[in-house]
Order: structure tokens, then sequence, then C-alpha cells
């Protein structure tokens, strides 16, 4: 093949590859450019598979006999809901005019509606609105950042079923680093391996950001062109948003060199930046639904609010600690002056905010120093270097000679540097150093390759190893951060207070420094307030409310966690009634905290069954909210709830404000005051009255008896003690491999943390019965846990092998008392769902001592 000669080769060629541009798709769906009267423009040449009508027929030919009107009404809808250049709608499950259902993806590129399908499938799920519940709420219980790192690699590994999910992180220089991983057994670990910034294009870096989601679902399949491949004007179809978009055939040829068969990208933006990417590879062809895709991609935008949210916290604590610091630093230099001339006080109250192992002050061409400092021969060269920069602003490096190279005679003691200026002039600064930190760095393969020409033109061939690769670096510190460079700018205003005698102009500088300042941390608290909000509006636009999932948008609608509750304390009796002070009370802490002792309740010991016991958590979770918001409890006011038993066995409940602000009836009725006044009469047949007194508002309501009990005998007390958390010390019953088989994700998870906290050294965990039955192929178990339903067929052969094998069991059920095992397995331990550590606990006693 003819090549330019001429042409240089480098690791920048990758980033001119049109990698929007490429005019094809992957063929596991189809693609349709409409023009916004909806004539067909541009097509798959896929399309007969899918519509049952040849590509070239379609052309010019109107896509609503095609998809039908009902189709088409729909995702006319939907192209109504686009905000924003870079947005994509979905809707799940669409029947089109030739009775065939699809999922599709809709997006606009200037006039153009480019409109992608795939055929809809039907994968066994978790409900998902408890599955999102559950997943943000394993995500808050991570007590750092490594474990919430891995927790993530582990849900979206669960929900996508990758053979391995990383988190990479980049850094500065653009390269990145594999930070937690999730992996089948048996495949390696790149958890820590680095990638040289030339692995992921530049052009591949805004993709990330603009569309946060990318499948190849099977880099050996052959890409399906979009005719024409160029329109009238000679351009081809820009697919940046396409969510079939085909692959590059430089990063299919990276792919296979790493022998990887299917490929998925989610990005995590923080802060408008690409902070990483939940980066997934299978060993062979994957191509999940595209309603499971859609929910992945999903959770790594909720994990970026979450992980945002914890860096603003993180970041709030320390710039809270180094302003006190910096308050302190002034208020005593303002009281003894000479204390700049002291390098060691100085040197150690910098510490206290930007680590450093020195500190020298360079002031009207004099310097004093403390610590691990260049030579005092060196400073006038570090200052002039320092002087030739902008005037008035903070400077770091982690390499000090890339800056001023004869530093590197003294890089083993100084190798990085932040200068603080503290005047105009004379140039004043105060200078911190951190000494060499001699590293290893893993990186997977030589991120040296050679520069030579590949099979796909003048440009790079991708390296074919990806074994580790070990260098070893010298002459750089531990680089600054962010945080401490907004720290160092913050001492740098009080040092030039200091500087100039605390003159008037210097002390209105800080004091609007102060303000922004406290601007700051109020704009963080407000974040911080409103990141479940966000949340809740991404699932709201994320899911479509004509795919049978009204139930999951009212749980998502801010009553979820009233909700959840209910649930709790139904399910701690095995979905028996529960009792009615508990839930008044556990809705009242859990909405009012410490100020639960102003809502007061009186009644007898009233069980609700588990219907009406979800409703009036409802009902009590808008009062105590619309109290809380405008009535007593958002004053000095009370509560007061009160409940009897009329002559026919109903419930009689009323409820008082007393105290708050004067009442006036709401000028519309929202959703939270229907909730309150027809929940009762819909769902349980009662009665309910609400009435707006000036003194407070005032409810009655009727629950009928058949939703009620009495139970003498039971102590209506607080919640039963939890189990033990966390951080409690459990016996550690195993201390081998454990296989767990469980068809539900949530439930596996759960399953799996209690198991490691009773000492499995690894818990393996199957969703199905061909599943299970390879990892016993594969493993060793100390024990098992089996899950009789697993769906549309039963764990009761894999416990038949088991036996064989000798490898000791137990199965674990939610039916109950109801559960008949067959006569060879009627004598196997049975513990019941939900899976707690005090149950597994005790069935694995019973099991290993037998």
């Amino acid at each position: 093949m003819a090549t330019d000669s001429n042409f240089e080769v480098d690791l920048t060629n990758c980033d001119r590859e049109p990698i929007h541009e490429l005019g094809a798709v992957q063929p596991f769906g189809f693609l349709l450019a409409l023009s916004v009267d909806w004539l067909i423009r541009r097509v798959s040449a896929n399309a007969e598979q899918y519509l049952g009508t040849p590509a070239d027929d379609l052309l010019g030919t109107s896509a609503v006999p095609l998809l039908g009107e009902h189709a088409v009404h729909t995702l006319r809808n939907r192209l109504a809901m686009l905000r924003g250049n870079d947005a994509v709608e979905r809707v799940f499950g669409l029947k089109i005019a030739s009775g065939r259902s699809f999922d599709f993806a809709l997006h606009m590129i200037g006039d153009t509606i480019v409109l992608e399908g795939e055929e809809s499938r039907h994968e066994a799920t978790t409900d998902v609105g408890s599955a999102i519940r559950a997943m943000m709420a394993r995500l808050d219980e991570t007590s750092d950042s490594a474990s919430f790192y891995r927790e993530g690699a582990r849900q979206v590994r669960a929900l996508t079923g990758f053979d391995r999910v990383m988190v990479y992180r980049f850094d500065r220089d653009g390269s990145g680093v594999v930070v937690a991983e999730a992996a089948r057994a048996g495949i390696g670990s790149f958890l820590d391996l680095r990638y040289p910034a030339s692995d992921i294009p530049q052009q591949a870096r805004k993709l990330y950001v603009r569309t946060p989601f990318r499948i190849i679902a099977d880099v050996n399949a052959e890409p399906v062109p979009v005719l024409p491949r160029l329109d009238e004007t000679g351009a081809p179809i820009d697919l940046s948003l396409s969510v079939l978009r085909s692959v590059s055939p430089i990063h299919i040829e990276y792919l296979k060199n790493m022998g990887v068969g299917a490929s998925l990208s989610i990005s995590i933006i923080v802060e408008g930046q690409l902070w990483g990417l939940f980066a997934c590879h299978h060993y062979s062809a994957r191509c999940p639904s595209f309603e499971r895709r859609s929910i992945a991609e999903l959770f790594g935008q909720m994990f970026a609010l979450k992980l945002e949210s914890r860096e603003r916290k993180e970041l709030a604590a320390y710039e809270m600690a180094a302003r006190f610091s910096s308050d302190r630093l002034l208020a005593a230099v303002a009281g003894d002056s000479t204390l700049l001339d002291n390098p060691e006080w100085l040197g150690t109250t910098m510490r206290e905010t930007v680590p450093c192992d020195g500190v020298a002050i360079w002031l009207d061409g004099k310097v004093a120093y403390s610590g691990m400092t260049p030579p005092a021969e060196a400073f006038s060269a570090i200052t002039r270097r320092l002087n030739a920069m902008a005037a008035g602003k903070i400077f770091s490096t982690d390499r000090l000679a890339d800056t001023l190279p004869t530093a590197s005679d003294y890089d083993d003691v100084a190798a990085g540097m932040l200068a603080i200026p503290i005047s105009r002039r004379p140039r004043d600064y105060v200078l911190l150093f951190r000494q060499e930190k001699i590293r290893t760095v893993k990186w997977a393969g030589d991120p040296h390759k050679p520069a030579q020409l590949g099979p796909n033109g003048p440009r790079l061939t991708p390296r074919k190893s990806f074994e580790l690769w070990s260098q070893e670096v010298r002459g750089r510190s531990e680089p600054f951060s962010n945080a401490e460079l907004r720290v160092a700018e913050m001492l740098r205003a009080s040092l030039i207070e200091v500087v100039l005698r605390l003159s008037d102009d210097a002390q209105e500088e800080r004091r609007r420094f102060s303000e922004r300042q406290e601007l700051l941390i109020a704009e963080l608290n407000h974040r911080v307030r409103n990141i479940l909000s966000l949340i809740r509006g991404l699932v709201r636009q994320s899911l479509d409310p004509e795919s049978d999932k009204r139930e999951t948008i009212h749980l998502l609608e801010g009553r979820i966690e009233s909700l959840a509750r209910a649930h709790d304390q139904i399910t701690q009796d095995n979905w028996s009634a529960a009792p009615l002070s508990r839930l008044i009370e556990t809705e009242a802490a859990a909405y009012l905290g410490g100020k639960a002792g102003r809502v007061s309740i009186e009644g007898p010991a009233v069980m609700l069954h588990p219907q009406a016991f979800s409703t009036l958590a409802l009902v009590f979770h808008e009062l105590m909210t619309n109290s809380a918001k405008y009535g007593a409890l958002s004053d000095n006011g009370t509560v007061n709830v009160v409940w009897q038993l009329d002559r026919e066995g109903d419930l009689e409940i009323e409820w008082f404000e007393r105290g708050g602000p004067a009442v006036q009836p709401p000028k519309r009725q929202g959703f939270g005051t229907t909730i309150i006044t027809r929940s009762i009469p819909y769902d349980l047949g009662g009665r309910a009255d609400v009435c707006y007194p000036l003194t407070g508002l005032e409810a009655s309501f009727c629950v009928p008896a058949r939703h009620i009990e009495i139970d003498g005998n039971r102590v209506l007390g607080p919640a039963p003690t939890p189990q033990p958390t966390a951080g409690e010390e459990v016996a550690k019953l195993l201390s081998g491999v454990v296989l767990l088989v469980e068809d539900s994700l949530i439930i596996a998870m759960d399953a799996e943390d209690i198991l490691t906290r009773l000492g499995a050294r690894r818990v393996v965990t199957a969703g199905t019965l061909a599943q299970a039955r390879d990892e016993i192929g594969r493993e060793a178990f100390q024990a098992a846990v089996l899950d009789v339903n697993l769906g549309a067929e039963t764990s009761l052969p894999l416990a038949d092998d088991l036996a064989a094998a000798g490898v000791p069991f137990l199965f674990a059920t939610g039916y109950g008392e109801q559960l008949k095992l067959p006569p060879e397995h009627a004598d196997a331990l049975v513990t019941q769902k939900p899976y707690t550590l005090a149950s597994i606990s005790r069935a694995l006693t019973s099991l290993l001592s037998m």
C-alpha cells in the first residue's frame, strides 16, 4: 500500500480520525434518518431484516405507514421532550405497523430526525424503582472512596452481566488508572493498571461527554452501511449521538488485541468534566437489552452525582479547616509581625493546610528556609523564573526541573514546588517544597509503543501486548491537588494582608474574600441538598410513562422512602399486621429527627394489615410533610394523633394541629392533598375528611374493621432491635469459598455481604442453574446457599449435584411454610427470606455442625 513518506506518525494521529462519521451502524439494530415531515432520507442497509422492506425501496417514502400512526404519534411526543443539543429520548416496547415491538432511541441532528430501533427483549429484572433505591442505599453505605468505586463496579456488573467491569479514573496528564474492578473468576485482574492517554483519543473523550453510554456488542460483527453514504451536499451522516454507531477499525483492532469480544462504557461526568469511565469487557459477544442498558446509564449518572457530592463534602471540610488555619496565622502575625521571618513557625502552620517537606520565605531579596529545600544559592534562579510568569498568581509543579532545568541537581530533596506570591513589587514569595517520591507505575503494556504504520493507513497500530509493564518514576513529587491550590490562593490573600501590615485596603480585600468563601459553602450546601432531587429528575426523564411503570414512577416521586419504611416494618414479621403506633413514631422520627416529640399519639394497641399499613404510611407522610412546611410543625406547634375503635370495630383516627401559623385552605389540590383525601376511601373503602380552621389543620379518617386487628398479647414498643451493623464483630463461621445461587440482583448482593461478614474468603454468585453448574466445575466450595425458585427453574437438581459432591448446602425461600421439598431433600436445612445476618448465621451453624 502506498503511503505519504512525509506523513509523521505520532500519538496524535488517532485524534484526527472522524469516528462520528464512519457512515455505518452495528447490526443489532437499524437506523432511519427522517425529515421533519417524516420522509426517509437515509436508512441502514439491514432495514429489510427488521422492517420487511428493502432499504433502497424505503428511501424517499413516508415513515408513517411503515411505523404506524400510533407509533409515529408516540415518537412525535418524545421528540417534543428533547432538551438540549445532545438529548436522546427512548421508547421501550413500541409496536409498529407490522406488529413487531421495538425499543427506539431518537434524537435530532440539525433538521434531521435520527431514529434507531432494536427488537424488544424481555429480561427478568428486579423492579426498577426498588433496584435504584437499593443501589443508591448501597453506595451511601460505603465508608471510603475505594469501597465506593468497588461497589459501583459490582453493581454495573450485576446490571450488565459483563465478565469484567472496571472503574477507570483519568489523571491530569490524560492517562487513566483502574481504581476498582469486579470480574468473573479466573480471568485475572487489571486493578491498579495504568493506560496511556493515547489509548483514548481526544475526539473519543469529547463523545464520552456528549453520549455517556457506548456499547460494542460484537467486535467481529460486520458494520452495516447507512444509505446513501453521502447526502446531496456530499456530507456523511453525523452519528455522534447514535446508540448503534459503528466502531473505528483501530479501536476494533485494539479490543481484539486484548481478547475482548464485546465492550460497554458508561461515562462518569463530574462538574461537566469527564472524571472517568465504567469500562466493561466481555470475552464473547454480548448485548444486554436496551432497557437494561438505559438503567445502567442512569446508574452511571447517579454514581457521578454521588461522587460529586462526596468530593464536594470533603472539599468543604478541608477548605473550612484551612480557613481556620489561615485566620489563626493572620491573627498571630498581626500581633507579632516578626513571626513572618521565622520559617520554622511558618512551616509548621502551613503544613496544617498544605502538606509539604520544606518552606522558604523570599522577602526583599532575602531568603529564610526550613525543612527540605533547595540550597540557598538556588533561590535567586527560582525567583527570577517565577518573576517571568504572570504576576499575582500561584504556581505549582510536581517536577521543578521541567520549568527550571538546573533544579534537577536537587530534585531528590525538592522535586515539587508551590509558589505563593505575597506582594506585587518587589516580588516576594512563600515557597513550599515536596521531596522526590520514587514510585513504580504499573502500565498495561509499554506506554511508549513504537510509532509505526498499521494496516488502517498512516496511523498508529494499537499495541498487541497488555502485559504488566513496570516503570520507576523519579524526579517527581506528589502533585499538589486542586483543593490544595485553592487553599493556597486563600493563604495568598491572608499573607498579602500581613505583608501590607493589615492596611484598610487589605482588610476590605479579606472581607470580600471571606464573603466569596461563604457563598461557595452556601452553594455547596445547596447542591448537596438538591442531589436527590436531581436524581429523581433523571429517573423521570429516563423512564417511559407508557411502559407499564406507573407504580415505579409514583414510588420515585418523593413517596418511596415512606413506603420503604412501611415495607420494612411489615416484613419484620413475615408480611403480617404491624402496629399503627410504630408507623406514626417511625414517620415522625424519620421526618422530624429530634423534633419528633412534638407529635403525641394516644390510642389502643391496633394492628394494621399490610395494605392498610402502606396506605396510611403515605397519608401520614403527606400530613407530616405539609405540617412541617406550612402547619404546626413549621413553627412551635404540636400535632396530636388520637384513635379509637367504634361500635362496628372500625378504626377512627383524628389528627389535630395546634400552635402553628394561621391556616388557609389550599388554592388547588395537588398530588399530596389527593393522597390524604382519597387514598383511604379508594384503597380501603374507608372515609377521609380534612378541614382548615385558623387554629390548625384537622383531619378525620375511618379505616374499616377488615383491615385491622387487636392483639392484646403483642408488645407495641419500638421497632425490633436491628441486626448487627457493618462495624460490629460477628462469629466467623466460614473460611473457604461459598456458592450463592440467587436470581435477584439486590437480594444476591445483600446475601453476599452477609456471607463475607461470616468469614467467607470469597462468594461466587450464580443466577441460573447453568451458571451454578459451571461454577461447581471450576471451584471447590465449603458450603452453598440455594434459592429454591430461580424463575423458570428451581435449584433442586443443583442440590442433587452438591449432595453427590459432598458439599453441604441449605435452601433459602420466600415461600414460608408453604414450601414442600421432595422426599430426598425433606431433611435439608431451610432459611426464610429476607436474608439477615442472624438467620444465615443460625442456619450455617447448624449446617456446618451436621
